[in-house]
């Protein structure tokens, strides 16, 4: 059976010895050693200049709605996974759906200043796939109406544009570490800012408010993170270049294979460092799309329909058609891609497409 995707596992011993330390300190949260360690690695890794590691990058996005105190309408995309949308409800704000370019996939800008009322005080954009949104655009009409902007960067490992990381733009970027992704601490995320205040306020907020042992500074919540994930995030961490070139050789290998058919695939920025996250390819029609979930099935192979619905169409916000992004929604398509995916068994993949496809 072939996957959508499978979690890259260090070696178990390397995770065991990080374990066993943590075995003899019995300090298994609140702040430990591994867990520090792992935000002044990752911010190395990542050159950026505050990092906190948190729960999950859920968690992530309801904390940095909170640390800006928005209110009102942000608007945001219908094309992302449902914690996008979710996280701007949970926070009471309503969520102003524009729609997605139809190349990059990601919210499109020139219907972003259309949307902005009196109400609006943030942007809540997605870097879908791992690819940049045209953040110099988004940058642009924040400064003209004086919105904050939070970028969902859930994808974006290692993502860069125009030579530093993607998760130094806007006032906060959000990151997963969900099992699924490229790198993963089993459950994790983080939040990242150029802001040394806001970083301190974040860092409030992920710990009950906690300022010291018997002071409290504000609201909090407990986003902390645990020394266990801590421990593999730490251990995954070394093998983050190599997972990075094996993504994009995987690429290239499916490139090379579904050439023929001439795929329509997201466009990527040309300003991108690219961290090759998904391979997501569109298909000319729903049905078309369908028919090739259906023939890999039949092999035990399993693809994901991903965005699929749109978030313009969940029931508890207002409907509000988004023909660009409903009509993506109905014909794309996320082929395996994992660490452990074989070059034979990519070429089984694509022959099966192409058998179907004829």
């Amino acid at each position: 059976m072939i996957e959508v995707t499978k979690p890259f596992l260090p070696p178990l011993e390397l995770y065991q010895k990080r374990i066993s330390e943590v075995w003899e300190r019995n300090w298994l949260t609140n702040d430990g050693p591994l867990v520090k360690e792992l935000e002044a690695r990752l911010k190395a890794y990542l050159d950026v200049a505050h990092l906190l590691f948190l729960t999950n990058g859920t968690i992530a996005l309801q904390i940095a709605i909170k640390a800006l105190k928005l209110k009102g309408e942000i608007i945001t995309t219908p094309f992302s996974y449902v914690a996008t949308t979710s996280s701007i409800v949970w926070e009471s704000c309503s969520p102003i759906f524009v729609d997605i370019d139809k190349e990059s996939l990601n919210i499109d800008p020139q219907s972003i200043e259309a949307a902005i009322t009196e109400k609006t005080t943030a942007i809540l954009a997605t870097h879908v796939y791992g690819n940049p949104c045209d953040v110099d655009a988004i940058d642009l009409i924040a400064k003209k109406y004086n919105l904050k902007v939070i970028y969902d960067a859930a994808h974006c490992f290692g993502t860069q544009y125009n030579n530093k990381s993607i998760l130094n733009y806007g006032d906060i970027s959000t990151i997963s570490f969900h099992a699924t992704k490229l790198f993963h601490t089993i459950e994790g995320g983080a939040v990242v800012t150029n802001d040394a205040a806001l970083n301190k306020k974040m860092a409030y907020l992920r710990n009950f408010g906690h300022d010291g042992i018997e002071k409290f500074n504000g609201v909090g919540i407990n986003g902390k993170n645990s020394e266990m994930h801590a421990a593999m995030g730490l251990t995954n961490l070394d093998y983050a270049g190599a997972i990075l070139e094996k993504r994009k050789a995987d690429h290239d290998l499916y490139d090379q294979y579904l050439a023929p058919l001439k795929l329509d695939k997201p466009k990527i920025s040309a300003e991108a460092g690219y961290n090759y996250s998904y391979y997501p390819v569109i298909f000319n029609s729903e049905t078309e799309c369908l028919q090739i979930v259906q023939s890999l099935k039949q092999h035990q192979i399993f693809a994901k329909r991903y965005f699929y619905p749109v978030l313009s169409g969940l029931d508890y916000v207002p409907f509000k058609e988004m023909p660009v992004a409903e009509d993506i929604s109905k014909r794309i398509l996320c082929l395996p891609l994992y660490y452990q995916l074989t070059a034979e068994e990519i070429g089984l993949i694509c022959e099966i497409i192409n058998g179907s496809l004829k």
